[in-house]
């Protein structure tokens, strides 16, 4: 089951991530490092505010509102309340702007604000395809938004000026068409009825998640904002660059897995137990660290080829350790959010992630104050990196009070081995044509680790290889027949 959820997720989320980094190489060189560090704060307090005011509602949703049949009264007040949450982001995103960028506040709050309203619509609407199962729908869709988002911006600038601004304007219109888009499909297959929470319950399960969003600014982003205070926008785009690049590969695979596995992991605690979810989550974790990372042990051997060809000259020799700091912070964040944090949900006590919130952001928030000021960039990773294990700690321990999850150490060293050989593949194979032109050690050391990786999957895991292989020739036809 979570093969076959990460194979149909898998294409769109893959699409969303290249967009995304295809959009970070051309846009650090349309415009300067420090319009890329204001277009970087733009995401990031739209994300915060997204976050702690509109995005639990997408979750409260997703549990509360069931699969399959969605009633048409279950959205309408679930969209009573995203109009009057966003509403409030809005005003709150406005005094952020003055805050955060006096300089610019009133381009930021404008491109801020349509971050929020667009991200609004389009994640609503995709929510509720999730909730249809209608996977290849949600794919198709979010591959949509992936191409608009990466060609609107380019041609913003172009048309407009080369500024954060309408770099901003032009993703966020991608995301709305897309957003629209889903909706009049969605819209489609929405039965009439009831709904099937009420007010005070859909408050009851999201409170939680706005408080746990409020106390997660430290953990979430605060590196940024501190490395603006100290520094300046710029040191925010050589952080940031790092982060996309660091982060990206490793994420398209977690969520690849997560955006399938979610449904299924509370789905089967509410209909057999917390038995059958934990063991379900122990497998999700095990593929999890099976495929992430290795991946991320390419990135690290990679690095510095990587730099070279993704970004401009300004920003090269400046990222030293921060690949391998930002992969294992990104490592840490995945699996508290994707296993131990899942658990929470299907309890449906997500207040428990208010205490993991904090924690995390206290780790951060008080790295950041020790170590930015005198190590700029790497004393921001450094800080992430703290933040996230102290909030993976926390998860670990509240989830295995609730219902404990079997960690397959076997899979987890299987994975350390087969990871440490990619990485070492792909360095040796790299170093070999260390004076070519990036792309040549790049290509090679890819493809080098690449067929490491899955020389040694066949070797370990002959049957789940053999699984995979035959579920990529079964999509085939259909593949082949949309064409």
């Amino acid at each position: 089951m979570l093969l076959r959820s990460t194979l149909i997720y898998a294409p769109a989320i893959l699409l969303t991530r290249i967009s995304a980094l295809l959009l970070l190489v051309i846009m650090t060189r349309m415009i300067d490092q420090n319009h890329y560090g204001l277009l970087t704060l733009v995401v990031t307090v739209g994300e915060m505010t997204d976050v702690a005011v509109t995005s639990w509602l997408r979750i409260s949703l997703l549990r509360l509102g069931g699969k399959g049949d969605i009633s048409k009264g279950s959205l309408i007040l679930a969209g009573q309340v995203l109009l009057a949450t966003t509403t409030i982001a809005l005003v709150i995103s406005a005094i952020a702007s003055v805050l955060i960028v006096p300089e610019h506040w009133g381009e930021f709050a404008i491109a801020v604000g349509s971050y929020l309203i667009a991200g609004s619509v389009g994640r609503f609407a995709l929510t509720i395809l999730q909730m249809q199962q209608r996977h290849s729908v949600y794919s198709m869709l979010e591959a949509l938004r992936s191409l608009l988002q990466l060609v609107l911006p380019i041609a913003a600038v172009f048309l407009f000026q080369r500024s954060f601004l309408a770099v901003s304007l032009g993703s966020s219109l991608g995301m709305l068409i897309a957003g629209i888009t889903a909706g009049i499909v969605a819209s489609r297959h929405i039965v009439p009825g009831p709904s099937r929470f009420t007010r005070q319950e859909f408050f009851a399960f999201g409170a939680p998640l706005v408080i746990m969003a409020l106390v997660g600014f430290g953990l979430n982003s605060a590196e940024r904002l501190f490395l603006k205070v100290y520094y300046d926008a710029s040191a925010v785009a050589v952080f940031a660059a790092a982060y996309a690049l660091a982060r990206q590969p490793i994420d398209m695979i977690a969520n690849a897995i997560n955006t399938g596995a979610f449904p299924e992991v509370v789905n089967r605690f509410d209909e057999e137990g917390p038995e059958a979810s934990s063991r379900l989550l122990s497998q999700l974790m095990a593929l999890m660290m099976r495929l992430c990372l290795p991946v991320a042990a390419m990135l690290v051997a990679l690095s510095t080829d990587i730099t070279r060809l993704m970004l401009p000259a300004d920003y090269h020799g400046r990222f030293g350790l921060l690949f391998p700091v930002i992969a294992f912070s990104v490592l840490c964040t995945n699996l508290a959010t994707f296993v131990y944090g899942v658990v929470v949900h299907a309890h449906k006590r997500p207040w428990l992630l208010i205490i993991v919130n904090f924690v995390g952001s206290v780790g951060t928030i008080s790295l950041s104050f020790l170590l930015i000021p005198t190590m700029a960039e790497l004393g921001a990773a450094l800080a992430l990196a703290g933040g996230s294990v102290a909030a993976l700690a926390s998860c670990v321990i509240i989830a295995q009070r609730l219902t404990p999850v079997p960690v397959p150490w076997r899979d987890i060293g299987v994975s350390v081995i087969i990871s440490a050989s990619t990485g070492l593949a792909a360095a040796l194979t790299a170093a070999l044509l260390s004076h070519a032109p990036p792309i040549l050690p790049l290509a090679a050391g890819g493809s080098a680790g690449t067929a490491t990786f899955f020389a040694l999957i066949c070797m370990f895991y002959p049957t789940e290889a053999m699984l995979f292989i035959d579920k990529v020739k079964a999509r085939l036809p259909i593949l082949q027949g949309r064409r």
